[in-house]
């Protein structure tokens, strides 16, 4: 349902600072994947999902969407139909406004602009019910400004505006990493259920290869704008973290990382 066709990004063309981010990207992503992507600093992992965003434009490429040519749609008509959740929590919301307020206007998101009140007692109820699944007790708090949560709350709120009205691909870029670890431990697993409820179709950025090997049904491995593996189904269920290193080393032909923490593998 999405496919990157030769996709290439380079920064600061023609300059001493010229950066060749992602490489003539080929990418296959059938629906109900669930893939997760690792890989050090600079890898393009990042970029990777900015370009299916349309945070910038291609240097080369195009990208389909559902048989739709993206290529050239700007990031604010795509987030009609992609939901994002990124690794600060602060971003994805309004602080200001409440709980009811964010979730109202991820449920009008793709709707056509009326004199209607945006929020009415059906989506009122429907917005409690969203939030008693996530079981943080939100749903008592619908007046509470966004602000006010803690970090944890406010990423399980950005992650269920991502995908109260279900996308056509969620992108996920480290969504953890910024929480503690035992909250990190609840949205990764508010994730996948969520994920696997609906059968959402899923790009999920870690840092942190036993969770890549963990969680989804497909594993991709980037370096220096390369996608190097891509392993799925059984061959991933299989794989372990030192099985993973030992093929890595063989497809890095410029040498292996010397930061293991890159690859949380301290």
């Amino acid at each position: 349902m999405l496919k990157l066709i030769n996709v290439s990004k380079t920064f600061n063309q023609n300059t001493v600072n010229e950066t060749n981010a992602l490489k003539k990207i080929d990418l296959k992503v059938k629906d109900s994947d669930f893939i997760t992507i690792v890989g050090g600093n600079g890898a393009g992992k990042s970029t990777l999902l900015n370009s299916i965003a349309g945070v910038f434009g291609l240097t080369e490429g195009k990208i389909i969407l559902s048989n739709k040519d993206i290529t050239d749609m700007p990031e604010y008509k795509r987030a009609k139909f992609i939901g994002r959740v990124f690794q600060d929590p602060l971003m994805g919301t309004s602080p200001e406004m409440t709980i009811e307020e964010n979730l109202s206007m991820a449920l009008n998101k793709n709707s056509k602009l009326t004199l209607k009140w945006a929020l009415n007692n059906k989506k009122r109820n429907k917005i409690k019910q969203h939030l008693s699944e996530i079981d943080l007790g939100l749903e008592d708090r619908l007046d509470t400004k966004v602000k006010l949560l803690s970090g944890g709350q406010r990423q399980a709120l950005t992650l269920l505006m991502a995908t109260i009205i279900e996308p056509e691909i969620l992108l996920l870029d480290e969504h953890t990493a910024a929480l503690d670890p035992a909250t990190a431990i609840k949205i990764k697993d508010l994730t996948q259920k969520i994920i696997s409820n609906h059968n959402i179709t899923t790009l999920m950025i870690t840092h942190d290869m036993k969770d890549a090997l963990k969680f989804g049904n497909r594993m991709l491995m980037m370096n220096h704008g390369d996608i190097i593996i891509d392993i799925q189904g059984k061959t991933k269920e299989k794989m372990t973290i030192d099985h993973l290193l030992k093929i890595f080393q063989k497809k890095n032909k410029q040498g292996f990382y010397n930061d293991r923490s890159i690859l949380s593998l301290a």
